[in-house]
Parts: C-alpha cells; structure tokens; sequence
C-alpha cells in the first residue's frame, strides 16, 4: 500500500462520527502511513441529524457525493492508482458507482484497491433500511459494491447475514468497530471516577428507535423500581432530542419520567455524556441490532459496567462472559445480573475497550496483506463464531487481558 485514501463520514456532535477521523488518525499516525483524508462539503454547520435515524439523509447524500467528486478527480490527476488504497468507513457512499464505471475503463494498473466497511445494510433484518422500504433497491447497490470492493464485517455474525445474502466480495471480520479508547478518557478531564463513588445509575444510550427495544429497558425500569423504590436511578441519554421512529415509545418514556422513576437527558454534548456515564455504575443495553456498538467501548473505557443481550454479534464483542450478557428478553435474567453489577465493577471491565481500540489496527494489517487470518471465505464460516477472540485471566483482583494469538484463531 503506497497510500491510504480515507473517506471518512461527516461529523455528528450526537454521533459517534464526531471523533471516528481523529481515532483513525491516531493510529494511522503510529503506523507511519502516507493518508490522504479525502474531504468532502457537508449541507450545513448545523451538525444534526433533521431527516432520517442514524446520519441525515440529506447530508449524508450531500457529503458523500462531493467526497466521490474530490476522489475522482485525484484519480484523473493520477494521484491515486493501482498500488493505493480507497478506504470507505461506510458501504453506502452515494456516487460509488462513478469508481467501478471509471476502473472498468482504464488499465488494471491505475486502479485502486477498494475497501468498504459495513455497518449494517439490508442484510440487517432490524436496519433501518427495512423500516424505510428501502431494502429492494439497497440489496441492488450492496451487490454492485461486491463486485468492486473488498468488505470488512464488524463480527462472525455479521458474516454469516453476508454469506447468506450471497455476497461475493471478499469478506473480513474486523472484530469491532473503530474506536479509541485513550481520545475518549482524555475528554474527561478529571479522570475515571472510582466505582463506589458513583450514582447507582443504570443509563439507556442507544437511540430509541424500534430496533433498540426500549420497551424492554422500560419494563426493566418498572419493575426494577417497584422492587427497590428509590435505591437507584435510571436514566436515558440522548445526543439529540428524544425522538423514535415509533412514538409509542417517547410517550411511555415521558409518562415514566412524570413519575419520577426515569430521567431523561437530550441534546448532550459528547463530553456531557462522558461525564454522566462516569458518574454512572451499568450501562444497559437490549438492542436487537448494533453489531457490536460504540456505547459498550465508551462505557467500558470509562469504568462503567456494561449488561447487554447474549444475542448476535455481543458474545463475540463480551469474549463470551456470562455475567454481563443476559439471556435474551429475559427480564427475571436481566434483573440479576443487574443486581450484580450495581454493586461492584466487573474484575473484565475494560478488556473490551482495549480489544476494540485495536479495531483500527486489525483494519490496517488487512489492507496490508498481513491479516488473512481474519478472511472469511467459503462455506466453513460458521468455524470462528464459538471461539473468544480474546482471553481474560484472573490474578487475585487484578485482571490482565491475554489477547488471543491470531496465529491460533481457527480459519
């Protein structure tokens, strides 16, 4: 890899976008590698999402295909060719189509070697492509993109949804999402607070949309509060305005909170929400989509214990831990595990966090030919799902984190 071309996503105050360059960055940096950070104009400053769930639609179109413009035109100036890299941080790029009708055309040496990584798409039952009606046409582009870049899937699970979709493009598991674990504890300031010194808060920060369950979070909150009146707090975060794309589910949240047994926090700044979850003992999450998620990296590098849904692709993410993953949509199980982890922090807290901040890494080892260890190809896929990517061993109270030899992951 001569150069690494970086298309990266606009940036979001309420989205995980607002540090995802600056965390590649850093790591691109320590690599020593030639990086240029293909720009791209966004609609507005406003930095919020107006249509649409999990980046605007308008400005997610508006960014992305003047970012394609900025790209072609280093190609035509030969600035990017056959021994570089175009590394795209989401498989939907409007105006993709322009490079495989431009490479088709010139010769194989000029062209670059494409990387796309998935988020979700259509092979996500619970996308919110499905909830748009967008699928048909979204299964259409997904398939195009396959015939010209290499993917790179977030976890076993998520390779299996491709497999099955038929899917004929290179397919990698990178194993996480992107994340940088010291750039978000350096947003505290005043450092990660001791456990016992915090709120019994237990804190819901996923988006509230359908795909997240946050009736099952709301079940949690009432029963939770019956049993134990006034021993803890539960709280919703938000980095925007509370919204969903069902409003059964803000009117339950503002009738919950009417009875004192909710709060509910809108329009956070990232290092707002830092604060809060520093202050806070359990995240809980019960999505039945996020293919890994960004909050359990956030949450665990912050000291925060963190209970999720044994369900998709969170075994992977937790190496399999059994008392932060639930069985899922049992409430009885969520509700011990909870009790458990209100009060002590967990001896395997921050070992995701540090097998996540190593996501960036992994991505780079793969476009450098060094990662086929992570390529996933034929039928045998299903090989790697049961195995822990990494390894926790006690030694009295302190944990050490044994990160598994790639050498000896099953291919």
């Amino acid at each position: 890899m001569r150069k690494l071309f970086y298309m990266g996503l606009e940036s979001y105050e309420a989205r995980y976008t607002l540090q995802l360059t600056e965390w590649n960055k850093r790591v691109f940096d320590r690599r020593g590698l030639d990086v240029v950070y293909v720009p791209g104009n966004t609609i507005d400053d406003t930095q919020s999402i107006s249509v649409g769930q999990v980046l605007d639609a308008h400005g997610r179109s508006y960014f992305g295909m003047s970012q394609i413009m900025n790209l072609v035109q280093m190609m035509r100036n030969g600035e990017c060719g056959g021994e570089d890299v175009v590394y795209f941080e989401d498989m939907f790029q409007p105006g993709i189509e322009s490079l495989p009708y431009i490479m088709d055309q010139i010769p194989a040496e000029q062209r670059p070697h494409v990387y796309v990584r998935c988020l979700a798409q259509a092979i996500d039952p619970d996308d919110f492509v499905h909830v748009w009606g967008m699928s048909k046409w979204m299964g259409l582009y997904e398939k195009m993109v396959c015939e010209f870049a290499t993917v790179l899937a977030t976890n076993e699970e998520m390779v299996a949804h491709m497999k099955i979709a038929g899917w004929e493009a290179p397919i990698y598991n990178i194993s996480g999402l992107a994340f940088g674990k010291q750039e978000v504890r350096e947003r505290l300031g005043q450092g990660i607070k001791p456990f016992h010194e915090r709120s019994k808060r237990i804190v819901f920060t996923a988006r509230f949309d359908q795909e997240k369950q946050p009736d099952f979070y709301m079940d949690l909150v009432e029963r939770y509060s019956e049993f134990y009146p006034g021993q803890q707090t539960f709280a919703i975060l938000q980095g925007g305005p509370l919204r969903s794309n069902n409003p059964k589910y803000i009117e339950r949240a503002r009738e919950l909170e009417s009875r004192g047994i909710l709060e509910i926090h809108e329009n956070l700044k990232k290092d707002e929400y830092y604060k809060i979850v520093n202050d806070s003992r359990v995240l809980f999450n019960c999505a039945l989509q996020d293919w890994v998620s960004n909050t359990v990296s956030e949450a665990d590098a912050l000291g925060c214990n963190v209970l999720y849904p044994a369900y998709r692709s969170f075994p992977e993410t937790f190496a399999n831990d059994p008392d932060r993953l639930y069985v899922p949509w049992s409430i009885d199980d969520a509700e011990n595990k909870l009790t458990n982890l209100l009060e002590n922090p967990h001896h395997n807290m921050g070992l995701i966090s540090d097998w996540t901040d190593g996501t960036i890494d992994r991505v780079i080892d793969i476009m450098e030919g060094n990662g086929e260890q992570w390529l996933r190809t034929g039928n045998r896929y299903r090989d790697h799902v049961a195995g822990a990517k990494y390894a926790v061993t006690k030694i009295e109270e302190n944990p050490t984190v044994e990160i598994v030899n790639s050498t000896k992951i099953a291919v």
